[in-house]
């Protein structure tokens, strides 16, 4: 009973919280929602060291200095992106490219005319609420898959500042069928795909050099659809969000299922590593991501 009473007073005071950051200026919100992530790095001890142990495991060749100071910028662009959620009914097609510059959306295009649907495949990275809206705002159809949050007021809340413009919502435990629906007709599906999820199928593939457990949901769609698998991902950088949208991933489909999907798993898994590698600063380090060990009955990359 207490635990419940806790979830509705932090249900409620966010959402205060949410109004004031919505009433003032963004550049004030944004500025306001540095200093709070600045702030919960000194203050979540637990979450500050799963951040800089997983960052010290994937760059061992950076300084201690330079290991905190990702870390920080990384609690940053979490506050960063709430704030910014909770600003998005401010955000419509006319004043959208003042938020977001959109790189290669002629491969989205190309991908579309085909008429077998786009999986657009992203990470916890930059602001990935924001990914969504552009493509919906841009007037793209499609749906994104999620999972429902622990409490229905959360769920509630981050729902309807998505349908504000138009992003709807597949939750993962709804049958499949809900997914190759929009793919055979020729839409946009959107999937993160980069924490270990141990309730869903998936496999063992090196992400920095270490076995990851990875759902292979994304590839599994594609073989069965014959839906793109399209890398996109969304960064933040001088007070702008650039959404990079990354060539196809090449699908092989052999007819051997548990190899093909190892395979493709792999190729899009490189692919958000890379990206990581890149922009340190924008993943959610704070997941453990190597938390499910191998198995004899699993597979694994060397």
């Amino acid at each position: 009973m207490k635990f419940k009473f806790r979830r509705y007073y932090l249900y409620y005071w966010g959402r205060c919280l949410a109004f004031i950051l919505y009433l003032v200026p963004l550049s004030v919100a944004l500025a306001t929602a540095g200093l709070l992530g600045r702030i919960a790095f000194r203050v979540v001890g637990k979450y500050r060291k799963l951040t800089v142990d997983n960052l010290r495991f994937a760059f061992p060749e950076k300084s201690q200095r330079e290991i905190n100071s990702i870390a920080v910028k990384v609690f940053e662009n979490l506050g960063k992106t709430a704030v910014e959620f909770v600003n998005f009914p401010k955000i419509n097609k006319s004043n959208l490219d003042r938020f977001v510059r959109v790189e290669n959306i002629g491969l989205l295009d190309d991908e579309l005319k085909k008429g077998k649907g786009v999986i657009i495949l992203t990470a916890h990275f930059g602001n990935w609420e924001m990914l969504a809206l552009t493509i919906k705002v841009k007037e793209y159809p499609g749906s994104v898959v999620g999972r429902r949050l622990y409490f229905h007021k959360y769920d509630r809340y981050l729902n309807y500042l998505r349908r504000i413009n138009n992003v709807n919502v597949i939750y993962r435990d709804q049958s499949p069928r809900n997914i190759l629906k929009v793919l055979k007709a020729g839409g946009i599906i959107g999937m993160l795909a980069d924490q270990d999820v141990d309730s869903v199928e998936g496999v063992f593939v090196d992400f920095f050099g270490k076995p990851a457990y990875t759902p292979v949901g994304p590839a599994a769609l594609a073989m069965a659809s014959g839906a793109a698998i399209l890398p996109a991902f969304i960064m933040r950088r001088a007070g702008r969000h650039i959404l990079m949208i990354d060539k196809p991933i090449e699908i092989a489909n052999t007819g051997d299922r548990e190899a093909d999907l190892l395979a493709n798993t792999r190729r899009w898994s490189d692919v958000v590593e890379s990206y990581i590698k890149r922009y340190p600063d924008q993943w959610v380090w704070m997941h453990r991501r190597w938390k499910t060990r191998p198995s004899l009955l699993s597979h694994s990359v060397g």
